[in-house]
């Protein structure tokens, strides 16, 4: 019968089902294969990246930490190099033309090393700079070092030389001093023994006639001047030259005759003492030669009865006195 084969039409329907549905499972696995592969990839692509990338920050770190590194040692060389900088300048009292010429040299390397290490971005390049700066510097501050030695080693040698040059200054003043001294009694001596000295004296009352003749007299009132004479010794020791002499003359009640308008004043004895005068005497004397001096003294008033006292001064020390005395006047005088 037709009917009888109906199972196997039915069973070729299903395998026309099957077969149709096959590819199509095929395509769906394909696609997710891809889709699986690409994902696969992507997420080894960014694995790969991101390990890359921390690579490459791992190693800035590295730069960066070893920079850092070498800025930090590079910053306490330095800091170590002006310290020792420091202490030479304080040790260094005395500077010459060459130290103070260095200390410009060093504060400019200071200065140029620290603007190296200050930068937040120093280069490779820049960090080396400044790390041969500093071993400059470091040779610089040895040199340093060792003209400051030498200069000190000289104000060592300076200083002994004062201390004996003071000494010797010290014993030339004291020698000087006592020199000096001795000079100084010396010439105390020999000006005590320069002294002139007065003697001979002579003393007369003068009277004028209206004639113009001279009478000696011994009568006050008709004394009209004293005419004073005296020798001045031979003096070895005396130069020759002007003498200042001053003559005092005492009227017979003790005072002084001492006229201002007739040249009369006062002078400095030996110890100092003011002591009036009633004439200066200015004469030229001859060494060891015996000197005749002679003067008038006219006053303007009246000569008195009585002593006067004659007294010659030389070099501030009395060196002669006489008296005349007047006699007052009588029937036969």
């Amino acid at each position: 019968m037709a009917f009888e084969n109906f199972p196997e039409a039915e069973k070729t329907q299903k395998e026309v089902s099957s077969t149709s549905t096959t590819p199509k499972n095929n395509t769906r696995a394909i696609l997710t294969g891809v889709l699986v592969a690409a994902l696969l990839g992507t997420w080894g692509y960014i694995i790969y990246d991101k390990n890359q990338t921390k690579e490459t920050i791992d190693q800035k770190e590295t730069v960066i930490a070893t920079t850092s590194t070498q800025r930090d040692e590079l910053q306490k060389e330095l800091e170590d190099a002006a310290m020792r900088y420091d202490m030479l300048k304080t040790a260094n009292s005395k500077k010459d033309s060459t130290i103070t010429s260095k200390d410009r040299d060093i504060d400019e390397k200071k200065t140029r090393i620290q603007a190296l290490l200050n930068k937040a971005n120093a280069t490779q390049a820049e960090l080396s700079e400044a790390k041969r700066l500093i071993a400059s510097l470091n040779g610089d501050l040895e040199s340093y070092k060792n003209q400051i030695e030498v200069l000190q080693g000289q104000k060592i040698q300076l200083t002994q030389e004062k201390i004996v040059v003071s000494r010797q200054r010290d014993k030339a003043i004291q020698d000087y001093d006592s020199a000096s001294m001795v000079i100084k009694e010396k010439e105390s001596t020999i000006d005590v023994a320069s002294t002139l000295h007065a003697s001979n004296f002579s003393i007369t009352g003068i009277n004028e006639k209206k004639s113009g003749k001279e009478k000696e007299t011994t009568t006050a009132k008709r004394v009209d001047k004293l005419r004073i004479s005296f020798d001045l010794d031979e003096n070895m020791v005396t130069p020759s030259g002007n003498k200042e002499l001053y003559v005092l003359i005492t009227a017979p009640d003790g005072t002084p005759v001492a006229v201002q308008a007739l040249g009369s004043g006062t002078f400095s004895t030996r110890n100092g003492e003011q002591k009036p005068f009633t004439q200066r005497l200015d004469v030229d004397y001859t060494q060891n030669q015996r000197k005749s001096v002679s003067f008038d003294w006219k006053q303007n008033s009246d000569f008195a009865t009585g002593n006067y006292k004659i007294e010659v001064f030389n070099n501030g020390f009395k060196v002669g006195e006489a008296y005349r005395p007047l006699k007052k006047g009588g029937l036969f005088s």
